[in-house]
């Protein structure tokens, strides 16, 4: 359907029940990183390693997110969003990383601070969503192994456990883990995020180890919080094939990105067709019922989504025997900071992609953004390539509602300028620009832009 045939951009479009708002993740927004009990988390070691962030930077300061919650969600109610996606630091929460039922002590500084911010959401009117995990490992549980660590599976229990008995009386929709494919692939395989681990005996056990404290988690939400709305996020982008005779390499790239997590979720086991070397779980891995214990039936999904991949066929890169073709080599004309391609239609394929798989009941949004070279001008932000992205993004996900697929809800990445992992603070990804000298919040013109659709009864054009 082409975008002429679409309805006007407004949110009354989107149905009464759509779900607005934003995400966020505790490390690359809170700072504080050493207050009120909180101990250091795997990304805290690591950007202390020379040369692991492209800028050189910490998030010791961030956003001042721990300090400024109060004005800065009282900046997101103004934008017109209804609901706010935030990470809970687990070391923040548990300093040994350890639950009370391991030997570990919980921090009551940390829960308060918790306990603050959600009950400031609902004063404002704002639902809360809380991820579990967002990639903060405790720096005490890595070096006990960390994700390679089978033990991982029950810390991560008990940290569940912790927090939903803490926060389940107040927040109702819970997010297990964020993107497991990039923390475990790219902390443990590629080494190129947290911890920095480069190894190929590392892969199999943190992919399952994954899996497992995906399932479980899931359960020990839905046993403390039993009207909860129990999810979880994987990263996701369609493939496509170079060259017809790439077809291949893509079947095993779309294996590894978008069906890694989510089939054994479903009870489907892993993808070991396309991707052989996953036989190794159950040969080496796994345990006597494991395979069981990988499925839970989740409320909804998460889907982040922010560009396609083109793959061909090569012979150097282990396991999957392809590798990316760049969108400059593509003479793709729309790129963003991150080197990523501007491709609205994979928006609509992602959605239509994972719809058809029967255990799938709902589908959120839960990111999707882009960075550019942002600048201020006479004390304003005009991204307009950044309105654009997400005006043609959204023009997709409402052409899936439209069809009947099951989408329900859009979170943008993200609400504030942050520190974007391994590239330090340069990419920006806000909708509202931080200063991070002073602090000052400049509002951009997508932020603005939001707030016109969000917050008024006519339509929002598409440029």
């Amino acid at each position: 359907m082409p975008l002429s045939e679409l309805s006007p951009l407004n949110r009354q479009a989107f149905g009464p029940d759509f779900i607005w708002g934003t995400a966020t993740a505790a490390y690359q927004i809170e700072g504080a990183v050493d207050r009120d009990g909180r101990t250091p988390c795997v990304w805290d070691t690591f950007s202390r390693q020379k040369g692991k962030i492209k800028t050189g930077e910490t998030a010791d300061v961030a956003c001042e997110f721990y300090d400024r919650y109060v004005s800065d969600l009282q900046l997101h109610k103004e934008l017109g969003f209804d609901s706010f996606r935030f990470s809970l630091s687990w070391s923040r929460i548990l300093p040994d990383g350890l639950g009370p039922a391991n030997g570990g002590r919980i921090n009551d500084l940390g829960l308060a601070f918790y306990d603050q911010l959600i009950d400031q959401c609902i004063a404002l009117g704002i639902t809360p969503w809380i991820t579990l995990y967002h990639w903060d490992l405790p720096q005490a549980l890595e070096n006990l192994g960390g994700w390679p660590n089978r033990k991982v599976v029950d810390w991560f229990s008990d940290f569940t456990d912790v927090c939903t008995k803490a926060f389940g009386h107040k927040v109702k929709h819970w997010i297990i883990l964020n993107e497991p494919l990039a923390f475990s692939i790219l902390g443990y395989f590629t080494g190129q995020h947290a911890p920095g681990r480069r190894s190929l005996r590392n892969l199999l056990p943190v992919i399952h180890h994954t899996t497992l404290a995906q399932a479980e988690g899931g359960r020990i939400v839905r046993r403390n919080v039993p009207d909860a709305q129990v999810g979880t996020t994987f990263s996701c982008s369609p493939i496509d094939p170079f060259t017809p005779k790439d077809q291949n390499a893509a079947t095993r790239v779309d294996a590894l990105m978008n069906r890694l997590f989510i089939e054994p979720s479903l009870g489907l086991g892993y993808p070991t067709k396309e991707l052989p070397f996953l036989y190794g779980i159950s040969k080496k891995t796994a345990k006597p019922g494991d395979m069981e214990r990988l499925a839970f039936d989740y409320d909804f999904i998460g889907l982040q989504h922010y560009f396609r991949a083109v793959v061909e066929q090569s012979y150097f890169m282990p396991y999957i025997w392809a590798k990316d073709v760049s969108p400059l080599r593509r003479n793709v004309q729309t790129i963003t900071e991150m080197g990523w391609e501007v491709y609205p239609e994979s928006m609509y394929r992602v959605i239509q992609q994972f719809s058809q798989y029967e255990g799938v009941k709902k589908i959120y949004i839960t990111e999707s953004g882009a960075a550019f070279f942002d600048t201020v001008q006479q004390g304003a932000v005009h991204d307009v390539a950044r309105v654009e992205y997400h005006q043609k993004y959204l023009q997709q996900v409402l052409r899936a509602k439209q069809e009947g697929l099951p989408v329900e809800g859009y979170f943008a990445w993200t609400f504030l300028d942050n520190f974007e992992w391994a590239e330090g603070y340069r990419p920006r990804f806000g909708l509202v620009y931080v200063d991070f000298r002073t602090q000052q919040r400049i509002v951009k013109a997508s932020g603005r832009w939001f707030q016109q659709l969000l917050t008024t009864e006519h339509s929002v054009a598409i440029n």
